[in-house]
């Protein structure tokens, strides 16, 4: 599990390993969910399923694609991000945390 940011701006990204796929979970702000879910597979396009009018694939499917590569296997990324009323610099603080933890697979 790695971590970064305080309070509203904490991110969290946990894998889990099931055989040789890999299952990562991204999540933080104020209301941590389950906002998208974006698969995977070598050799295939990412598959993208967005819930609600949320945007969280928009971190998700970089985090699928780089274990994809990375793994050659299966990837399955899920989670969701929330802040109340964010301002665009706030978004744009959460985008950061989650490049460096991208950085981390």
């Amino acid at each position: 599990m790695d971590t970064i940011g305080e309070g509203r701006y904490k991110v969290t990204l946990e894998t889990k390993i099931i055989g040789g796929d890999h299952v990562f979970f991204l999540y933080g702000g104020e209301k941590p969910h389950i906002g998208g879910v974006v698969i995977c597979e070598p050799g295939n396009d990412p598959k993208v399923f967005s819930l609600g009018s949320h945007c969280d694939h928009l971190v998700l499917s970089p985090l699928a694609k780089r274990g994809c590569e990375k793994y050659q296997t299966t990837i399955v990324a899920l989670g969701g991000i929330h802040i109340d009323d964010a301002t665009k610099d706030e978004i744009e603080i959460i985008k950061q945390h989650c490049s460096i933890l991208l950085d981390k697979i």
